[in-house]
């Protein structure tokens, strides 16, 4: 099933459930999904926003979320960072699997055979080859210290 379709049968789900707190959070993510769109309608893209483009969305909507609980930990606020990581668990609903990291280890080495990657030069061909195949479930700001020193 289509992403767009999957988050909005969830939203339809929890306005009838009265679950408050889940409807908030797929609010979020469906005006975060429409913003993309009209960003892409004002770069003249007619086509609407992919299953690649929402992992995207969804991806760097918990990259948020963790950083900003961990500020409210820090801060003494933990209502608040509890409530950005039940935010963050209804996300992670519609992302794939995240892979361990042995499979992030064994997916960096098979791209950098994949594209022939001989040097660091070419640590933009083998990250490129890893956003195409693993979007959503691997964490590419940890992924690009691997690729570094398999390279290096």
């Amino acid at each position: 099933m289509e992403m767009r379709q999957r988050v909005s049968d969830a939203l339809k789900e929890a306005m009838k459930a009265k679950d408050t707190e889940r409807l908030s959070t797929l609010r979020l993510i469906n005006a975060a999904i429409k913003d993309r769109e009209i960003a892409a309608r004002g770069d003249g893209d007619e086509g609407e926003v992919g299953d690649d483009m929402i992992l995207g969305i969804l991806g760097k909507m918990v990259k948020q979320r963790h950083e900003s609980a961990r500020a409210y930990e820090e801060g003494g606020r933990l209502e608040l960072a509890e409530k950005e990581l039940s935010e963050v668990r209804v996300i992670e609903e519609f992302l794939p699997r995240q892979l361990s990291e042995d499979e992030v280890t064994k997916a960096v080495t098979n791209a950098i055979a994949e594209v022939g990657a001989t040097s660091i030069r070419d640590m933009g061909k083998v990250m490129g080859a890893l956003k195409a195949r693993y979007t959503g479930q691997m964490d590419f700001g940890k992924v690009g210290p691997l690729v570094k020193d398999q390279l290096g």
